[in-house]
């Protein structure tokens, strides 16, 4: 059978992640062949019928692989490979990739209706409106994808060599690809029923499972059909991406692709923030019930207010605080809530309350780490209010557990410190880099999460395994273990992949201001 989505995903990333391993070895970028530079699946080619009127044919034929452009059977009887420059044959692959990886996309969103929404079993057991939290408008979703598939394949069979493809991802996002967007806000509803269905309900338990063992799903489990549509519209913009960086520059289709990557990343932005909303704002409420303020109180929810982090530092006791230590008893906890806008400083009370006897606006926050102190002073870091609760500045001498918890303490409080590593926003500087070998889900505020063949700026790292990274494709910053990359040796690879993230952006001149600023999640 061919390729479900998820699987296709899987070994083009994994492609991308080999290919660029490939170049890192290697002394000239452009030594390695198109075939290798592009992240597609070459799978042992199958005749691809030419059919007069365009269909489907990707769909309609279940034994297709999605094989490289240039193993085509038309491709290679037609001679164009030796006619075509191997800038165009990259084009070409890019291209074709978003067409055939949006077949698998179909292909996979087909199985979750047919096979799961629609069995008669699930059916009975579920009521209506656990069903519709459950699946959301994944209806939409599929007639969106196909329709935007008749419409990419009807381009491919129009001549054998594509013309473009991004005009086409251009109009579909600006006129269908909203319905994403009603989907992925449903996500943290979806998630916690589908916990409550599996936990509440043996028999829904026992029929998802049956389901997923049944050969069509090839060892997939059901969640992973239900997040497809939440990857594949940021997989389509990476697709696209992809695309613009092989066009020529100041040509037709660079505006294109250009407009399209902007379309899909309003698209993108507005599927991350409806995610996030619901979560935020049940976090704040819950974090407001467990304040009790000893000092005027300050209101804590508000619909521009979320939490970056949160948790228990060592402060040392003292009015005025000697950086001597003699007891370990000069030390006692406290604990921190950290928002985007506010930090609350507590102690720990019965009852799981939190008592707040300082705060202060985040931008008021100064910090400055000591150096060379001993033992007793490891992981020590001075915290500065220029503007507490009372209108008066104050210190506060704080210990981390860990090097690495200190450091992402300081960047959160004080997120205009420079880091260890230069941002890339300077071309002159070589900034080092790491791509994603393993994924990566965030497990605080403060941490990124990572997809198979991420590449990222290394804005500062510890001693003991963790790295402030930039992504480069969308800016976004985090903390994650530099377990899960391989750092990027090779200086031209980096250059390289340094003049691809701008290009992408260079549309937007408020994009390019905002490369290397924090994007504040």
């Amino acid at each position: 059978l061919g390729l479900l989505y998820q699987e296709y995903r899987d070994k083009s990333t994994r492609q991308e992640i080999e290919t660029r391993r490939l170049q890192d070895s290697q002394t000239d970028p452009e030594e390695s062949s198109p075939s290798e530079e592009t992240p597609s699946e070459a799978e042992p080619s199958s005749t691809t019928e030419n059919k007069a009127p365009p269909q489907i044919s990707l769909l309609r034929n279940s034994n297709s692989r999605f094989n490289l452009w240039q193993d085509l059977p038309e491709i290679r009887s037609s001679g164009v490979l030796s006619i075509l420059q191997p800038d165009e044959i990259k084009l070409q692959e890019a291209m074709f990739e978003l067409v055939t990886s949006e077949a698998s996309y179909y292909k996979s969103l087909n199985l979750l209706v047919s096979h799961f929404m629609e069995n008669e079993r699930l059916k009975k057991i579920l009521h209506q409106s656990e069903a519709h939290i459950l699946f959301s408008n994944v209806l939409d979703v599929m007639a969106v994808s196909e329709r935007f598939l008749l419409d990419l394949e009807q381009r491919v069979e129009e001549n054998i060599v594509i013309s473009d493809v991004c005009d086409i991802v251009y109009q579909h996002t600006v006129n269908h690809f909203s319905v994403y967007i009603t989907y992925v806000s449903n996500q943290t509803y979806q998630e916690r029923a589908y916990k409550q269905l599996l936990q509440d309900k043996p028999a829904f338990r026992e029929v998802i499972s049956q389901l997923e063992l049944d050969p069509k799903c090839k060892g997939l489990s059901f969640s992973s059909f239900l997040i497809l549509p939440f990857q594949r519209i940021t997989r389509l913009k990476l697709l696209v991406q992809n695309i613009l960086k092989k066009v020529e520059e100041k040509s037709d289709r660079e505006t294109t692709a250009l407009d399209a990557h902007k379309e899909l990343e309003t698209v993108v932005k507005a599927c991350n923030e409806g995610v996030r909303k619901m979560s935020r704002t049940e976090q704040m409420i819950s974090i407001q019930k467990k304040l009790e303020f000893k000092i005027k109180s300050v209101p804590i929810i508000s619909h521009s207010r979320w939490l970056l982090k949160q948790g228990e530092l060592q402060q040392m006791n003292g009015p005025k605080t000697s950086r001597t230590l003699r007891t370990k008893k000069l030390f006692r906890e406290i604990y921190l809530f950290l928002f985007n806008d506010l930090l609350v400083i507590c102690r720990q009370i019965p009852g799981d309350k939190y008592q707040v006897f300082d705060s202060a606006p985040r931008g008021l926050l100064r910090v400055e780490e000591l150096e060379d102190q001993g033992q007793s002073l490891a992981n020590v870091f001075i915290l500065r209010l220029l503007e507490n609760a009372d209108d008066r500045e104050a210190s506060y001498m704080l210990k981390a557990s860990s090097q690495s918890e200190m450091k992402r303490w300081m960047i959160s409080l004080a997120p205009n410190r420079r880091t260890k590593f230069v941002s890339f926003t300077s071309r002159l500087v070589d900034c080092p880099q790491i791509q994603c070998v393993h994924p990566y889900v965030a497990q605080q505020p403060d941490e990124l999460s990572l997809e198979l063949a991420d590449v990222l700026n290394i804005l500062d790292k510890t001693d003991d395994g963790w790295i402030f990274g930039e992504r480069l494709h969308d800016q976004e910053r985090g903390w994650f273990p530099s377990s899960m990359g391989e750092e990027i040796l090779n200086p031209k690879i980096r250059a390289q992949n340094l003049k691809e993230c701008f290009r992408v952006h260079k549309s937007d001149d408020s994009q390019r201001r905002k490369l290397g600023s924090r994007n504040r999640q």
